[in-house]
């Protein structure tokens, strides 16, 4: 199942962005980092960004997304889930209703002028903020399974995209609170679902509401203690959508992942999502 992912620079549409009275969850109870949990932290406090991390982030956003760990098969994917966003796509499901998926084609245009989407970014244009196929259907799905197929740039820009868009603002924020490789995972899954918008179910309103009740290690607080506060307010935003209703990333993932104190998300990591179970050896 893969679920909708908004633009952080671009407002949602407010059908999924209408907001409930807030209802937090409290504090889980703080574990104990292990002996071997311990030592690996102080030999290894690589961030997000390492390669490594980084690779087993994609892994982990493809479980949830698309019940599968290899993330490089979703360059070509592309379906309309209903979700009032037109068609969403790639890895990092672009929308065509959110003006990500634009932006993602203007760039390949300028890097490959003439490419088979390029025929289409005035029917983008068009349909931005909308959940119209008008001008893309019938042959935009096609075409974009035969540029991800077929064209190597196609698969750079999406990855660039997503770095910019999603990747990297959410690790440099992970970073500025002194959060480790999975408090800045955690925050990453936060924006690529969520957006980083101004409204109260966006990654940024998440963050100020867990800054109000835990402080984070940049601030003198405990890291484990406040990603628990993170992830309260992250699963009660994701109950606010029905699209979003299944928190199982959160509870059978990432919470899993906290308990056991893996902070910097060394593998071997085992969690389960709707679930199905999964591992990185």
């Amino acid at each position: 199942m893969r679920h909708p992912f908004p633009d952080p620079a671009r407002p949602a549409g407010p059908s999924r962005r209408t907001v409930i009275a807030m209802a937090c969850a409290s504090l889980a109870t703080v574990p104990l980092l292990t002996p071997s949990r311990a030592a690996a932290a102080s030999a290894r406090a690589t961030g997000l960004d390492d390669p490594a991390k980084k690779e087993i982030a994609m892994q982990l956003v493809s479980s949830a997304e698309n019940s599968s760990l290899d993330w490089k098969a979703q360059y070509r994917y592309i379906e309309d889930i209903d979700d009032g966003r037109g068609y969403t796509a790639g890895i990092i499901g672009f929308c065509s209703g959110t003006g990500d998926m634009l932006d993602l084609v203007e760039l390949y245009a300028e890097r490959s002028p003439g490419n088979v989407l390029a025929p289409y970014l005035p029917a983008l244009r068009r349909v931005d903020g909308s959940d119209s196929h008008e001008g893309l259907d019938p042959g935009f799905p096609d075409d974009w399974r035969r540029a991800a197929d077929a064209d190597a740039e196609f698969r750079r820009a999406q990855d660039d995209e997503r770095d910019r868009v999603y990747f990297d603002p959410a690790v440099r924020r992970g970073k500025e609170d002194g959060l480790r490789t999975l408090g800045q995972f955690a925050y990453y899954d936060a924006i690529v679902m969520h957006g980083d918008g101004g409204d109260r179910l966006s990654f940024g309103s998440i963050r100020e509401r867990a800054l109000g009740r835990a402080r984070p290690p940049a601030r003198g607080g405990d890291e484990v203690a406040y990603l628990h506060a993170f992830l309260d307010e992250r699963v009660w935003a994701m109950r606010q959508e029905e699209a979003h209703s299944d928190t199982s990333r959160v509870d059978t993932a990432q919470r899993v992942f906290l308990n056991e104190g893996n902070l910097d998300l060394e593998p071997p990591l085992d969690w389960h999502v709707y679930g199905d179970a999964y591992h990185i050896g």
